[in-house]
């Protein structure tokens, strides 16, 4: 009752910022937080006739499927990896890019550099995939246009899973790391030019510096962005995939993450019981694991933990 009457007054104090607030709260509400009450689907035998909230349960059956196909594990399996792979390599170049440009002197360069590593942030993903569809094609890609005028015969990369991993990685890498440099840069311009300068004096090199001040620097900013891709390691970029890959079943086993299967079920599938299902376990473990990693970190260093 207390917290209610505080509430009120705040309200009757600050009506104009309430008011403000207000567009935006309804928004959220609306598009965010009504839809979850659909999440009773994944534990419902749903009937279009009977509606979400009408129809029978049936407790965790539609999971039991999900993973008694194997279909579930072969998702997470590929969603984590992915996102274990593209988490390691974007962060590093993002981080040795970023350390790299603070290193130029020469201001032109400096700033066409950031341009140009920044440019393939603002690409669509259905342009790269017109891009990767270019290059790999097996009639008209770049790459076999090579291989043939070289005397070689053309290479069916679409029917090649073990190569895709990779590929999608590069692109990933090549998408973000000028985006994700951003903030290292914005973090190494914080240091105090004080110590590089005093370093400097005291005989470090170059190396050094970067060892010993500019890496222990931006520790809390990598630990925070680590962080906030951990809690999104089980949901993988739908876009990226299924741009890049579309929908070739010769690929499905080393490309496919929940995102992908979810969508493609919707299509094909009308069993929206077993998508819902894959939906609520993608959301559920994430957040388990995002609580498990900042557990960890708080237990190292309460500094660099998010909550």
């Amino acid at each position: 009752m207390q917290g209610f009457r505080n509430f009120a007054d705040e309200f009757k104090r600050h009506k104009a910022l309430f008011a403000m607030i207000a567009p935006a709260f309804i928004l959220v509400l609306i598009l965010q937080y009504l839809p979850m009450t659909g999440m009773v689907l994944a534990f419902k035998n749903y009937r279009y006739d009977q509606g979400v909230f009408g129809s029978a349960w049936n407790g965790i059956a539609n999971f039991r499927y999900l993973f008694a196909s194997g279909t579930g594990w072969l998702i997470t399996r590929n969603t984590i990896l992915y996102n274990l792979l593209n988490l390691i390599t974007s962060q590093l170049l993002a981080v040795f890019i970023a350390i790299f440009i603070t290193e130029i002197n020469n201001m032109i360069f400096k700033k066409i550099s950031q341009t140009v590593i920044l440019l393939p942030y603002f690409i669509s993903w259905v342009v790269v995939g017109v891009f990767v569809y270019s290059i790999f094609n097996y009639e008209t890609g770049l790459i076999n246009g090579l291989i043939t005028k070289a005397g070689g015969d053309p290479v069916n990369f679409y029917g090649m899973p073990g190569a895709w991993p990779v590929i999608i990685c590069l692109f990933n890498s090549w998408k973000w790391t000028g985006y994700n440099s951003v903030i290292y840069i914005a973090a190494i311009m914080g240091v105090d030019s004080a110590i590089h300068e005093a370093a400097a004096i005291d005989g470090a090199n170059m190396f050094q510096r970067i060892r010993h001040i500019t890496l222990p620097s931006i520790r809390p900013t990598l630990v925070t962005m680590i962080l906030l891709q951990v809690g999104r390691i089980l949901r993988g970029d739908f876009e990226m995939f299924y741009q890049i890959v579309g929908n070739n079943g010769q690929l499905y086993n080393a490309t496919d993450v929940i995102d992908t299967y979810v969508f493609r079920s919707l299509l094909t599938n009308p069993d929206i019981g077993v998508t819902a299902a894959a939906t609520f376990y993608q959301s559920v473990l994430c957040f388990a694991i995002i609580m498990i990693v900042n557990a960890i970190v708080k237990r190292i260093d309460a500094d660099y933990a998010l909550f």
